[in-house]
């Protein structure tokens, strides 16, 4: 199974039954830029459910290669995974993408839309803010989702 492109909004997932829009979130509570904003515009329940995550986190599992999977509607849900450190780049560790943490996040990601019989829609998570290259993230995406099965579609801006 390979991965679907197709320009348009992910906010927006074109597909038939469950999905699973999935994005990439920061480890500090930061929610205000990016494709959050599409998010939040949409359904003001992940930002919510975040920001009480991260301000919970010593009595939870918030941090690296954690997700949050938040029903939004009656088959759409919306996982935020945390693999980003921090929001700006830094000279000793590169950009705030954490590659191995957004491994762990796909994977935990790929558990979860098998068991609800979803597909997966995203934009070129990492890529933005988080400053990733794609070509290291589609592989982690292929590896942890198609190759399980699982339906994958990536959407650009139209």
């Amino acid at each position: 199974m390979a991965i679907r492109y197709l320009k348009g909004d992910a906010t927006s997932p074109q597909a038939k039954g469950v999905k699973v829009i999935a994005h990439v979130c920061n480890d500090l509570g930061g929610w205000g830029k990016g494709f959050v904003l599409a998010v939040s515009k949409r359904w003001p329940a992940p930002e919510a459910a975040y920001r009480a995550w991260h301000r919970d986190r010593a009595e939870n599992d918030f941090g690296l290669g954690a997700v949050q999977f938040v029903q939004v509607e009656p088959y759409i849900w919306v996982a935020n995974m945390v693999a980003q450190r921090g929001v700006k780049p830094s000279r000793k560790n590169g950009p705030p993408i954490r590659y191995e943490a957004l491994d762990t996040c796909l994977g935990t990601l790929a558990d979860r839309a098998l068991d609800l019989d979803a597909s997966v829609h995203m934009p070129r998570i990492g890529c933005g803010l988080a400053g990733g290259k794609w070509s290291k993230v589609e592989p982690l995406i292929t590896g942890r989702l198609t190759a399980k099965g699982v339906a994958v579609t990536v959407y650009d801006a139209g």
